[in-house]
């Protein structure tokens, strides 16, 4: 944090593999992220299911981080948690101290969200879908959140998890949200509006 910042704010973007999170962390991060990627190898395939994400060609083994100064006082730090199986004994860690989160989607393979779901209701962490978009078949909002099974709480966006300006709205959503769910304890969403 810059010397006059005193008010650090964890947001974490979870999803399942392959869905955009470090391209999303790195898309609206001032700072040049941390990444934690390593080269996908044959070893892998036998761990990792990749038929749905055949072009991939590196993985997030630990997580990513970003940084977005809110304002002097308000720091926004940014944390992509790592989407398979064998990596989600670090999620609990991740969300220890976390504001909010943003369950990324991919609309194709709505069923690898369920568990990042399952894990935010259960820390009692507010959060947001943000359906990225992969350029397959369209879905409704509302048939999105009936396959979720999202409380009507929960806002729903598209966004291009490659695009500064969508990656931005999303997390604007996500601040608005938190601001309703704990009242106005939290960064005044306008200023993060005007500062991202």
């Amino acid at each position: 944090m810059g010397a006059s910042a005193d008010n650090g704010l964890k947001i974490v973007v979870v999803g399942g593999f392959g869905v955009g999170k470090t391209t999303m962390v790195r898309s609206v991060s001032e700072i040049r992220p941390l990444n934690t990627e390593e080269t996908m190898t044959r070893a892998g395939e036998t761990v990792d299911d990749i038929s749905e994400v055949r072009g991939k060609t590196a993985t997030t083994v630990a997580f990513d981080f970003g940084r977005i100064t809110l304002d002097r006082r308000n720091v926004l730090y940014l944390f992509g948690a790592p989407g398979q199986e064998r990596f989600w004994f670090l999620w609990d860690r991740l969300f220890s101290g976390t504001l909010g989160a943003v369950v990324l989607v991919d609309a194709r393979r709505i069923e690898d969200s369920w568990y990042a779901i399952d894990r935010l209701e259960r820390h009692g962490t507010p959060f947001i879908v943000a359906c990225n978009d992969f350029g397959g078949p369209r879905h409704t909002h509302e048939e999105v959140r009936d396959a979720l099974d999202l409380d009507p709480e929960v806002p729903l966006v598209d966004c291009d998890a490659r695009s500064r300006e969508s990656s931005k709205q999303v997390l604007i959503t996500l601040v608005e949200h938190i601001q309703r769910h704990l009242g106005e304890r939290t960064a005044p969403a306008s200023s993060f509006r005007e500062t991202v």
